[in-house]
């Protein structure tokens, strides 16, 4: 088994594409025609797709801020692993300066692991992030 997508809801698609063609290297990989002038639209990068729906209305939630919001049943924010979280904000321009959060350290945890927290087009929250690697043995799960 594998991971295979995240499906998005965006009032405007094709910003939402956009932005991720641009910043984080996705390409189109299939369109589905739904009628009507619908579509959903799958984005493949880096082992993982995003697949866009056109939303209905507005979400009736908070506006996402700092690392996302913190309710249950709702994505909290996108992450992606960049060599060097200032070198990508600035790549990103006017786009990197939506920052929410950070750039943060978390030398405490991990030497070099560093993250900053930006807000899409649509106010999803991204995270980038630098020098993350996973724990040798982590503690199994307990019952």
């Amino acid at each position: 088994m594998e991971f295979h997508h995240i499906a998005l809801n965006c009032r405007d698609q094709k910003t939402i594409e956009r932005y991720y063609v641009k910043h984080f290297g996705f390409e189109r990989a299939r369109v589905v025609s739904l009628g009507q002038g619908q579509e959903i639209v799958f984005l493949k990068g880096s082992g993982i797709h995003l697949e866009l729906f056109h939303a209905e209305q507005a979400p009736n939630l908070p506006e996402a801020t700092a690392d996302g919001r913190a309710l249950s049943g709702v994505i909290r924010h996108l992450a992606f692993k960049v060599a060097d979280v200032d070198a990508k904000l600035a790549e990103m321009g006017e786009d990197g300066k939506r920052v929410t959060l950070g750039p943060l350290s978390f030398d405490g945890f991990i030497p070099g692991w560093r993250s900053a927290w930006l807000s899409d087009p649509e106010g999803n929250i991204i995270e980038i992030s630098q020098g993350y690697v996973d724990q040798p043995k982590p503690p199994p799960l307990e019952d």
